[in-house]
């Protein structure tokens, strides 16, 4: 008896709940109709995730001595900043440099003095190339008007530093009797324009569109750069 009727309670609570179901579904249709519910969007897809370019080895060279310079004057004593940085703080940081330099520079009392392969060591001084010293602070000039300096306040472009550029050119080339002579550009033939022109989309040339000509003419973006050593957590350039 007690079983019968625990099945007809359950058969009850069965039949219930699918009049149940059956209304909600019935009045969520009727919804829908009426436009009271709107059907849940489908999920969109993911975008592609896009990945920043890789830095060029100037640029990579570029930003690690704008952080060097960074780092020399936070560690300067008094503690410089940028606004306040002149030409001669430049040329402290050039000689500071010098310590961590490769090429002998012999004095004047150096019997290889002007001697351009020496046959044995002496005592002179190891300071930093000229030709390192004259790249950095065309790098460090083009990253201080990158990152908001003003040109005519660029200290790496101040006339004490294209003296003091001169004036080490000069020593070393007499020291090391090597001359640093300027390399001139050379215009180039019509047939190396044409074959500029058929080596443009290789990736090798950046391809700007011409003035004038209605053509397009090739630029090269590759650059020379000075090696970096690393002293401690400071790269330092030779």
């Amino acid at each position: 008896m007690s079983a019968a009727v625990a099945a007809a309670a359950a058969a009850a609570t069965m039949s219930c709940n699918s009049a149940r179901s059956g209304s909600s579904g019935a009045s969520r249709s009727h919804q829908l109709q009426e436009g009271l519910l709107l059907p849940s969007p489908s999920p969109s897809p993911p975008s592609p995730i896009s990945l920043p370019l890789p830095l060029s080895r100037y640029e990579s060279q570029k930003r690690r001595d704008w952080n060097t310079f960074g780092q020399y004057l936070r560690n300067h004593r008094p503690p410089l900043a940028l606004a306040r940085c002149s030409g001669a703080h430049v040329l402290e940081f050039l000689r500071y440099l010098d310590q961590f330099g490769k090429t002998k520079v012999h004095s004047e009392n150096c019997p290889f003095f002007g001697h351009p392969n020496p046959p044995c060591p002496c005592p002179c001084p190891l300071k930093q190339a000229w030709g390192s010293l004259d790249a950095l602070i065309g790098r460090l000039r083009a990253a201080f008007e990158e990152n908001g300096g003003l040109p005519e306040t660029n200290p790496f472009g101040a006339r004490a530093v294209r003296l003091y550029l001169r004036e080490v050119r000069d020593a070393q080339s007499k020291a090391r009797g090597i001359a640093y002579e300027k390399k001139k550009r050379k215009n180039p033939t019509p047939q190396q324009q044409q074959q500029k022109l058929q080596t443009a989309g290789n990736g090798t040339y950046h391809v700007q569109q011409g003035i004038g000509n209605g053509g397009y003419v090739p630029r090269n973006v590759l650059s020379n750069e000075a090696a970096v050593l690393s002293v401690g957590d400071v790269p330092v350039f030779n």
